[in-house]
C-alpha cells in the first residue's frame, strides 16, 4: 500500500485568496498484480469528514476511509479547507475527483467509479457536487480558470451520511452560516438548498440517516430522496431507527461516546459497499 498526500490549489479561481489552509487529498492506495483480482482498475472513495463547514472531524475521515480501503477500493480523505465560504470547498473537491480520475491508471482505479462519501456537512459538501456539477458557475472556476477538462470533476455517485442537505427550516444553521456568511443573499440560500436542485443530472446517490438525529433531522435526508425520485435518479435510502448524530462508522473506532457506538446502524458501511460494486 501507498501513502500519498496531494496539495489542492484553486488559488486561481479567485474563491480562496483569504484561505487560511490549503487543501489535502489524502491517498491510501492498494498495490495491483496479477494475484489480485481486478486490482488494476479498482473503484475510488474519496471521504469528506463534517465539522459544519468550520472544521473537520476525525472521527469521519481515514476511519471511514480505511473501511473501504479494506473491501478492495483505493480510499481518499479529501481535508477541504476550512473555514472557507462557498463555493471553496465545492471546487476543491471536483478539483481532486479530476485528479483522480485523471492519474486512474497511475493509481490502478476505474474512472468511471469515482464515488464521494461525506457525512454531515461533508455529505452537504458530497451532495453539492453531485447536483451542481453541471452548473456554469462551477464550469467557469474548474474549466475556465483551472483548466480542467469538461466533466472531469462529474462523480459517478455519492454516499451521504446523516448529511445537511436543505437551508430551510430543516436546514442546519450553523453549516449555512460558515458557508455563506450571518446574512446571506437569497439566491445563494437557494442554490446551497440541494433537494431544490436535483435534475435527472443529479448522480447517483446512497443515503443513510437515523431518526433521532436532534442535530440535522433526518427531514434532510427525507427530501432529498424524494427529490432523486421525482427526477428519476438512482437511489438508496436507509432510514435507522435509533442513533444520534455524528455516528461515523458506528462501532469502537470511533464511537467516543456510548451512545455513538451504534451496532444496528454498523452495517450501513457494508450496505454501501455493495451499492458501490453493483454500480
Amino acid at each position: 500500500m501507498r501513502y500519498i498526500e496531494t496539495p489542492i490549489d484553486i488559488k486561481k479561481t479567485g474563491c480562496a485568496d483569504d484561505l487560511s489552509e490549503n487543501a489535502v487529498l489524502r491517498s491510501y492506495l492498494l498495490d495491483a498484480g496479477e494475484s489480485l483480482k481486478d486490482s488494476e482498475h479498482r473503484p475510488a472513495v474519496i471521504v469528506c469528514p463534517g465539522g459544519c463547514y468550520a472544521r473537520k472531524s476525525l472521527r469521519e475521515g481515514e476511519p471511514a476511509a480505511l473501511r473501504f480501503l479494506s473491501r478492495g477500493m483505493q480510499a481518499f480523505v479529501l481535508q477541504y479547507s476550512t473555514p472557507a465560504r462557498f463555493p471553496c470547498a465545492l471546487a476543491e473537491l471536483g478539483a481532486a475527483v479530476a485528479l483522480i480520475r485523471e492519474r486512474a491508471g497511475e493509481w490502478h482505479i476505474d474512472p468511471r467509479r469515482i464515488f464521494l462519501c461525506g457525512f454531515s456537512a461533508g455529505g452537504h459538501l458530497c451532495a453539492s457536487l453531485g447536483t451542481l456539477h453541471d452548473r456554469d458557475f462551477l464550469r467557469e472556476l474548474l474549466g475556465g480558470k483551472l483548466g480542467l477538462s469538461e466533466g472531469s470533476w462529474r462523480p459517478d455517485g455519492m454516499i451521504l451520511a446523516y448529511p445537511v442537505i436543505s437551508s430551510g427550516a430543516y436546514g442546519h444553521r450553523e453549516s449555512c452560516e460558515m458557508l455563506l456568511g450571518p446574512d446571506p443573499r437569497e439566491d445563494l440560500l437557494e442554490l446551497i438548498s440541494l433537494e431544490k436542485q436535483v435534475t435527472e443530472k443529479t448522480v447517483p446517490a446512497f443515503v443513510w440517516h437515523t431518526g433521532e438525529d436532534q442535530t440535522v433531522p433526518v427531514e434532510n435526508a427525507l427530501l432529498f430522496a424524494m427529490a432523486l425520485r421525482r427526477a428519476g435518479v438512482p437511489m438508496e435510502l436507509h432510514i435507522y431507527e435509533r442513533g444520534e448524530h455524528g455516528l461515523a462508522i458506528c462501532d469502537e473506532v470511533t464511537g467516543n461516546t456510548p451512545s455513538r457506538i451504534q451496532p444496528d446502524v454498523a452495517g450501513w458501511v457494508e450496505l454501501a459497499v455493495r451499492w458501490i460494486k453493483r454500480r
